[in-house]
């Protein structure tokens, strides 16, 4: 099983980095005025092919290649970590909501919610957000289950479809969205939420770690291709493996 997982989850990482685009420039952009067009309904599916061709670039390469490594590190240890989680009740408790949370109903909803208002308001920078949430929800849908598709692994409690994990990339795609929309302020609590659903797929025997930490990989670069040109901050994160477990590396970029 290790071998099919590795050499599956190889397979799909050199074929990103293969076809990896240069990276464009994340410049920040002004706020949105207020006579800026609200995209059409038309506009939440038209649009989905330029943000195909916007995945393979460097940037997503290295975050597929990132997350993809970490999830080969840590597939090892995957069904004692799970087991543990789902042994505490403490944990199982406290974690509770995040199945909800990042459900795919709720995820889409609230995108597609956040244009609806947008729309019904006339607030072309609420509805051109929720344009966006919806459409990385939608890549990140075909992303997530075409990988569970050809990956086919067994989740802990014996369900089929257990990499990467929906909830997980669900989850970080809203998150990436909103940082790269807001930045920081918005990124962090954001990034705590989605990681907040992604630890709770743990704690309900769903899905193993490195399901969760590929899961977050995917939903990060689905929000990135959504986004392209609106980071509103220059910063760079990238997770990083450090001794005894996982880290994240977070880099200003030189003005």
């Amino acid at each position: 099983m290790t071998s099919t997982f590795g050499t599956a989850l190889a397979t799909l990482i050199a074929t990103v980095l293969m076809s990896a685009a240069p990276a464009r420039a994340q410049t920040p952009e002004p706020a949105t005025p207020a006579n800026t067009p609200i995209p059409s309904f038309q506009r939440l599916f038209t649009d989905l092919p330029a943000d195909v061709r916007r995945l393979p670039t460097t940037g997503n390469a290295v975050w597929l290649g990132a997350t993809g490594i970490l999830a080969l590190s840590v597939h090892p240890k995957d069904s004692t970590i799970t087991e543990h989680a789902f042994g505490s009740l403490g944990l199982e408790t406290a974690l509770d909501g995040g199945a909800s949370i990042g459900g795919g109903l709720v995820q889409g909803s609230a995108a597609l919610g956040t244009y609806i208002v947008g729309r019904l308001t006339h607030r072309p920078a609420v509805a051109i957000l929720g344009a966006d949430l919806v459409r990385a929800q939608i890549i990140n849908t075909g992303l997530t289950q075409g990988v569970k598709l050809s990956v086919n692994r067994t989740r802990p409690d014996g369900a089929p479809f257990s990499f990467p994990s929906g909830h997980s990339s669900s989850a970080f795609a809203t998150a990436t969205v909103l940082q790269r929309h807001f930045g920081w302020k918005a990124g962090i609590p954001a990034y705590a939420m989605a990681t907040y659903v992604a630890s709770s797929r743990l704690t309900e025997n769903k899905h193993f770690l490195s399901d969760v930490i590929f899961g977050a990989g995917i939903g990060i670069v689905s929000g990135r291709a959504v986004t392209v040109g609106r980071a509103s901050e220059r910063f760079v994160i990238a997770p990083t493996l450090v001794h005894g477990g996982v880290g994240i590396n977070v880099t200003r970029l030189a003005r």
